[in-house]
């Protein structure tokens, strides 16, 4: 498989993050205003929070496996900012399976602030990508941070796909915490959850 397709097939996976992240806000948004909304935000929960920690895995893996792919097989340098998303999502593999091994529902207390700051670090070097005179002295200038190694469906390039993954993963881990505390409210008022989903 050549990079052609990989480059594809991961953008056709960050385009579905950012559809999911998408429902995830509506959802948030909407959840005070319409009881309707409150029903649908109790069966997502209940849905994925199961799971969640496991899905978030899986996208860590697939976004460390590309970026991998993109240096050693593709021989894209990374650029500073590049190390920098990689420093945030590298370790979330080992710390989410170690929490789908241990099913410690506490991860997201030390998985989330990598996801907070991985994705403001792309948010930065989109930002940079789309507007270069912001760059300062953060990356070299033989191997800058404006430069675009892919860019996909107008407008999917590395460090977006790498928001889309650290977006993804930071919903996930809100969902698993839902889901937990709604677990727990259920506990405490099976009565009120109930009535939630009706």
């Amino acid at each position: 498989m050549g990079t052609e397709n990989v480059t594809l097939f991961l953008a056709m996976l960050a385009v579905i993050a950012e559809g999911a992240v998408l429902v995830a806000l509506v959802v948030w948004a909407c959840f005070r205003r319409n009881p309707r909304v409150v029903a649908a935000r109790g069966v997502l929960v209940d849905g994925f929070s199961p799971v969640a920690v496991q899905l978030a895995l899986c996208v860590a893996l697939i976004a460390t496996a590309g970026s991998l792919y993109f240096s050693e097989v593709s021989h894209f340098l990374p650029c500073r900012l590049c190390w920098y998303q990689r420093i945030a999502m590298y370790p979330l593999v080992p710390i989410l399976a170690v929490a789908v091994w241990r099913r410690d529902p506490k991860v997201r207390y030390y998985a989330l602030p990598l996801t907070v700051v991985g994705g403001l670090i792309s948010t930065y070097h989109v930002l940079l990508e789309h507007f270069p005179s912001l760059e300062t002295s953060v990356c070299e200038a033989a191997n800058p941070c404006t430069l675009i190694w892919v860019r996909r469906f107008g407008y999917l390039t590395i460090p977006s796909m790498a928001w889309s993954a650290f977006a993804l993963i930071t919903v996930l881990l809100l969902v698993a915490g839902a889901g937990e505390r709604r677990a727990a409210r259920y506990e405490e008022e099976p009565d009120t959850v109930l009535e939630e989903v009706r």
